[in-house]
């Protein structure tokens, strides 16, 4: 079926950065369909990660527009969004190398997030007045009740840095969504993970989906993992998009396997490829 523009939350398009002579990314781009779960892949170096913190406003891109939820966020005109504003409007992201503040709380973690929807002015909040305590009041259950949701809840006062690893991750998962996006990037979220936490990742990958009604991008280097929840998967090397479709497609793509295993395309299509392993 094809993509209308109002089947659309995300539209990035012609996306670029250089970094001296170094071409990070090319023309980079992306349509997700809201409620959809995409994977971004391709071999160490290829830009996945300079592709998020060009979506998310860590890097300001040399060309390219991009598109959330219909309202323009880079591109002529939109001026300089900081990844606070980008969060605000709607999408929200984890890190390859967890990022929480290890030593606030569990709970507190998660309350931070929720402030990027506070709508309470910075002396309300001073002060204390009614509606701030009122709002402050919801974020704590708003917090709780995603902590309970990710099997946190009775965590909740210990510091983060406590947790164990697998903990950590879907902390820092409960954390972005706590900012109530539209589209959700994961990057790297089985890193470290051994292969019991990784099934369970794989379920709450789907939950998150289907409970929270966003979109997900997912880097993933697990190749298992990424062939059994993305729909559609985009692969990048060098910078540069060599293939777009579903599991089956990119597996069986003479650029993909060419891009992993380092050998000549021409190689691959003579059959010195096997398929990029799962």
């Amino acid at each position: 079926m094809a993509e209308t523009h109002g089947d659309n939350v995300l539209e990035v398009k012609g996306l670029s950065k250089s970094f001296g002579g170094l071409k990070a990314v090319q023309d980079f781009s992306l349509v997700l369909p809201r409620g959809c779960l995409r994977g971004l892949i391709g071999p160490n170096g290829a830009g996945k990660t300079t592709v998020f913190n060009l979506l998310t406003g860590v890097y300001v891109p040399d060309t390219g527009t991009l598109t959330l939820d219909g309202r323009l966020v880079i591109g002529p005109g939109a001026g300089k969004k900081r990844p606070s504003d980008i969060a605000a409007m709607g999408m929200a992201r984890t890190f390859q190398n967890i990022r929480l503040f290890g030593e606030l709380s569990v709970l507190e973690n998660v309350m931070l997030a929720c402030h990027v929807r506070s709508t309470q002015s910075m002396w309300g909040a001073a002060l204390l007045s009614p509606f701030a305590r009122g709002e402050e009041r919801a974020i704590e259950a708003r917090a709780r009740e995603l902590l309970a949701l990710f099997d946190l809840g009775k965590r909740a006062e210990e510091p983060a840095k406590s947790l164990p690893y697998g903990d950590q991750r879907r902390l820092e998962i409960a954390r972005a969504l706590a900012t109530n996006p539209k589209v959700l990037l994961l990057d790297e979220p089985a890193a470290g993970m051994n292969p019991q936490e990784k099934k369970e990742l794989r379920a709450l990958i789907r939950r998150v989906r289907d409970e929270f009604a966003v979109s997900i991008l997912l880097i993933e280097h697990d190749m298992g993992l990424v062939m059994d929840v993305c729909e559609v998967i985009t692969v990048l090397d060098y910078g540069q998009v060599i293939s777009v479709g579903s599991a089956e497609a990119v597996q069986n793509d003479p650029k993909v396997i060419a891009a992993y295993l380092g050998v000549e395309q021409s190689e691959v299509e003579a059959g010195a490829g096997g398929g990029v392993k799962s």
